[in-house]
Protein backbone atom coordinates (compact mmCIF):
# COMPACT_ATOMS: atom_id res chain seq x y z
CA UNK A 1 0.00 0.00 0.00
CA UNK A 2 3.01 2.35 0.89
CA UNK A 3 4.53 1.71 -2.84
CA UNK A 4 0.98 2.33 -4.61
CA UNK A 5 0.65 5.86 -2.08
CA UNK A 6 3.82 6.57 -2.94
CA UNK A 7 3.12 6.21 -7.17
CA UNK A 8 0.06 7.54 -6.74
CA UNK A 9 1.35 10.43 -4.61
CA UNK A 10 4.21 10.77 -7.35
CA UNK A 11 1.67 11.37 -10.36
CA UNK A 12 0.03 13.94 -8.75
CA UNK A 13 3.30 15.82 -8.12
CA UNK A 14 4.97 15.09 -11.74
CA UNK A 15 1.73 16.30 -13.32
CA UNK A 16 1.89 19.63 -11.32
CA UNK A 17 5.59 20.15 -11.90
CA UNK A 18 5.67 19.15 -15.98
CA UNK A 19 3.26 21.88 -16.61
CA UNK A 20 6.16 24.88 -15.44
CA UNK A 21 8.95 22.53 -16.86
CA UNK A 22 10.49 24.38 -20.06
CA UNK A 23 10.50 22.66 -23.55
CA UNK A 24 14.25 22.57 -23.61
CA UNK A 25 16.90 24.15 -21.16
CA UNK A 26 20.73 24.61 -21.93
CA UNK A 27 21.56 24.04 -18.12
CA UNK A 28 22.53 21.13 -17.43
CA UNK A 29 20.78 18.43 -15.17
CA UNK A 30 17.32 20.35 -15.48
CA UNK A 31 14.67 18.34 -16.34
CA UNK A 32 12.48 19.65 -19.34
CA UNK A 33 9.12 18.39 -20.23
CA UNK A 34 9.90 15.26 -22.22
CA UNK A 35 11.74 14.20 -18.70
CA UNK A 36 8.28 14.58 -16.72
CA UNK A 37 6.35 12.73 -19.52
CA UNK A 38 8.62 9.69 -19.28
CA UNK A 39 8.40 10.08 -15.31
CA UNK A 40 4.96 10.21 -15.74
CA UNK A 41 4.17 7.27 -18.08
CA UNK A 42 6.27 4.91 -15.39
CA UNK A 43 4.24 6.05 -12.95
CA UNK A 44 1.47 4.86 -14.40
CA UNK A 45 2.57 1.89 -15.99
CA UNK A 46 3.60 1.54 -12.19
CA UNK A 47 0.33 2.02 -10.93
CA UNK A 48 -1.43 -0.72 -13.31
CA UNK A 49 1.14 -3.51 -11.78
CA UNK A 50 0.14 -2.49 -8.91
CA UNK A 51 -3.21 -3.81 -9.63
CA UNK A 52 -1.92 -6.94 -11.78
CA UNK A 53 -1.96 -9.54 -8.76
CA UNK A 54 -5.00 -8.56 -7.74
CA UNK A 55 -6.81 -8.81 -11.11
CA UNK A 56 -4.79 -12.03 -11.66
CA UNK A 57 -6.08 -13.96 -8.21
CA UNK A 58 -9.92 -12.35 -9.27
CA UNK A 59 -10.02 -13.56 -12.62
CA UNK A 60 -8.22 -16.94 -12.78
CA UNK A 61 -7.57 -17.55 -8.90
CA UNK A 62 -3.80 -17.14 -9.39
CA UNK A 63 -2.28 -16.73 -6.05
CA UNK A 64 1.50 -15.02 -5.87
CA UNK A 65 3.50 -16.10 -2.83
CA UNK A 66 4.30 -13.48 -0.74
CA UNK A 67 8.02 -13.90 -1.63
CA UNK A 68 7.56 -13.37 -4.82
CA UNK A 69 5.34 -10.51 -4.07
CA UNK A 70 8.04 -8.63 -2.00
CA UNK A 71 10.26 -8.96 -4.89
CA UNK A 72 7.89 -7.79 -7.32
CA UNK A 73 7.10 -4.39 -4.75
CA UNK A 74 10.21 -3.74 -4.61
CA UNK A 75 11.29 -4.31 -8.14
CA UNK A 76 8.48 -1.40 -8.84
CA UNK A 77 9.59 0.66 -6.45
CA UNK A 78 13.32 0.45 -6.88
CA UNK A 79 12.90 0.75 -10.80
CA UNK A 80 9.96 4.10 -11.30
CA UNK A 81 10.12 5.85 -7.93
CA UNK A 82 13.66 5.59 -7.06
CA UNK A 83 14.83 5.43 -10.36
CA UNK A 84 12.54 7.51 -12.68
CA UNK A 85 11.22 9.94 -9.94
CA UNK A 86 14.47 10.05 -7.27
CA UNK A 87 16.67 10.31 -10.46
CA UNK A 88 18.66 6.91 -9.42
CA UNK A 89 19.63 6.05 -13.22
CA UNK A 90 21.89 9.04 -13.49
CA UNK A 91 23.04 9.70 -10.10
CA UNK A 92 23.65 6.06 -9.10
CA UNK A 93 26.03 4.24 -11.11
CA UNK A 94 24.75 1.16 -12.74
CA UNK A 95 21.29 1.25 -10.90
CA UNK A 96 19.82 0.22 -14.51
CA UNK A 97 22.10 -2.51 -14.52
CA UNK A 98 20.97 -4.09 -10.87
CA UNK A 99 17.23 -3.44 -12.07
CA UNK A 100 17.90 -5.42 -15.14
CA UNK A 101 19.80 -7.91 -13.64
CA UNK A 102 17.14 -8.49 -10.87
CA UNK A 103 14.17 -8.59 -13.62
CA UNK A 104 16.21 -11.27 -15.02
CA UNK A 105 16.00 -13.35 -11.78
CA UNK A 106 12.12 -12.16 -11.05
CA UNK A 107 11.28 -13.01 -14.53
CA UNK A 108 13.16 -16.24 -14.52
CA UNK A 109 11.96 -17.06 -11.20
CA UNK A 110 8.21 -16.23 -12.36
CA UNK A 111 8.43 -18.68 -15.38
CA UNK A 112 9.72 -21.83 -14.06
CA UNK A 113 6.74 -21.02 -11.55
CA UNK A 114 4.32 -20.90 -13.94
CA UNK A 115 6.14 -23.80 -16.07
CA UNK A 116 5.62 -25.83 -12.70
CA UNK A 117 2.58 -24.65 -12.06
CA UNK A 118 1.12 -26.62 -16.02
CA UNK A 119 3.74 -29.09 -14.73
CA UNK A 120 1.62 -29.84 -12.24
CA UNK A 121 -1.86 -29.08 -13.55
CA UNK A 122 -4.55 -32.06 -14.20
CA UNK A 123 -5.90 -29.96 -16.57
CA UNK A 124 -2.64 -30.00 -19.05
CA UNK A 125 -1.39 -33.40 -18.77
CA UNK A 126 2.54 -32.83 -19.56
CA UNK A 127 5.63 -34.00 -18.12
CA UNK A 128 8.43 -31.65 -18.63
CA UNK A 129 12.20 -32.19 -17.78
CA UNK A 130 14.24 -30.19 -15.72
CA UNK A 131 16.16 -29.28 -18.87
CA UNK A 132 13.23 -28.36 -20.62
CA UNK A 133 12.11 -26.05 -17.87
CA UNK A 134 15.14 -24.16 -17.31
CA UNK A 135 15.66 -23.27 -21.37
CA UNK A 136 12.02 -22.39 -20.91
CA UNK A 137 12.79 -20.40 -18.20
CA UNK A 138 15.66 -18.53 -20.04
CA UNK A 139 13.90 -17.96 -23.11
CA UNK A 140 10.56 -16.48 -21.23
CA UNK A 141 12.63 -14.33 -19.21
CA UNK A 142 14.83 -13.19 -22.13
CA UNK A 143 11.88 -12.18 -24.34
CA UNK A 144 10.06 -10.45 -22.12
CA UNK A 145 13.54 -8.36 -21.99
CA UNK A 146 13.14 -7.52 -25.16
CA UNK A 147 9.77 -6.79 -25.27
CA UNK A 148 10.53 -3.98 -22.84
CA UNK A 149 13.47 -2.66 -25.22
CA UNK A 150 10.99 -2.65 -27.99
CA UNK A 151 8.40 -0.42 -25.33
CA UNK A 152 11.30 1.74 -24.41
CA UNK A 153 12.05 2.42 -27.95
CA UNK A 154 8.29 3.06 -29.07
CA UNK A 155 8.00 5.44 -26.28
CA UNK A 156 11.49 7.19 -27.17
CA UNK A 157 9.88 8.00 -30.55
CA UNK A 158 6.51 8.47 -29.62
CA UNK A 159 6.85 10.60 -26.95
CA UNK A 160 10.18 12.22 -27.43
CA UNK A 161 11.58 10.60 -23.70
CA UNK A 162 14.51 8.68 -23.25
CA UNK A 163 14.11 5.86 -21.58
CA UNK A 164 17.15 4.01 -23.87
CA UNK A 165 19.25 6.28 -22.93
CA UNK A 166 20.61 6.91 -26.51
CA UNK A 167 21.69 10.54 -24.74
CA UNK A 168 23.40 11.79 -21.38
CA UNK A 169 21.03 13.83 -18.99
CA UNK A 170 22.26 17.21 -20.50
CA UNK A 171 20.14 16.62 -23.62
CA UNK A 172 23.20 15.99 -26.31
CA UNK A 173 22.69 12.68 -27.98
CA UNK A 174 25.32 9.88 -28.49
CA UNK A 175 26.34 8.84 -31.72
CA UNK A 176 27.44 5.69 -32.88
CA UNK A 177 28.18 2.31 -30.57
CA UNK A 178 27.71 4.62 -27.71
CA UNK A 179 23.52 5.40 -28.53
CA UNK A 180 23.29 0.58 -28.75
CA UNK A 181 25.07 0.90 -25.46
CA UNK A 182 22.24 1.37 -23.08
CA UNK A 183 20.07 -0.77 -24.70
CA UNK A 184 22.44 -3.75 -25.57
CA UNK A 185 24.04 -3.82 -21.45
CA UNK A 186 20.49 -4.17 -20.54
CA UNK A 187 19.63 -7.10 -22.96
CA UNK A 188 22.99 -8.89 -21.49
CA UNK A 189 22.18 -8.20 -18.46
CA UNK A 190 18.91 -9.36 -18.70
CA UNK A 191 20.05 -12.78 -20.26
CA UNK A 192 22.68 -13.33 -17.55
CA UNK A 193 20.15 -12.80 -14.35
CA UNK A 194 17.67 -15.48 -16.57
CA UNK A 195 20.46 -17.66 -17.50
CA UNK A 196 21.69 -17.51 -13.40
CA UNK A 197 17.91 -18.44 -12.41
CA UNK A 198 17.29 -20.66 -15.06
CA UNK A 199 20.20 -22.90 -13.84
CA UNK A 200 18.82 -22.68 -10.36
CA UNK A 201 15.65 -23.64 -11.77
CA UNK A 202 17.20 -26.91 -13.11
CA UNK A 203 19.59 -28.09 -9.90
CA UNK A 204 16.35 -27.13 -7.85
CA UNK A 205 14.40 -29.29 -9.93
CA UNK A 206 16.78 -32.14 -11.15
CA UNK A 207 17.88 -32.67 -7.70
CA UNK A 208 14.86 -31.68 -6.01
CA UNK A 209 16.32 -29.42 -3.78
CA UNK A 210 13.46 -27.28 -3.21
CA UNK A 211 14.63 -23.62 -3.74
CA UNK A 212 12.81 -22.51 -6.60
CA UNK A 213 9.74 -23.97 -5.57
CA UNK A 214 9.55 -21.43 -2.15
CA UNK A 215 7.97 -18.91 -5.39
CA UNK A 216 5.29 -21.36 -6.75
CA UNK A 217 2.15 -20.00 -7.41
CA UNK A 218 -0.92 -21.52 -6.77
CA UNK A 219 -4.69 -21.87 -8.08
CA UNK A 220 -7.29 -21.32 -5.55
CA UNK A 221 -10.66 -21.80 -6.98
CA UNK A 222 -12.91 -18.71 -6.91
CA UNK A 223 -16.06 -18.83 -4.59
Amino acid sequence: MTVLLTLLGSLVWVAVTMARAPVETSEAHVRVKSDYVLMLLQCLVGVLAMGLPALLRKKWGLHIPSRMMILYVVFLYASIYLGEVRNFYYRIPHWDNILHGFSGLMLGALSFSVIRLLNKSERVPLTLSPAFVAVFTFCFAVTVGVVWEVYEFAADGLLGTNMQKFGPWDGAAFEGRAALRDTMIDLIVDSLGALVMALIGYVSMKFQKGWVEKLQLHVHKNT
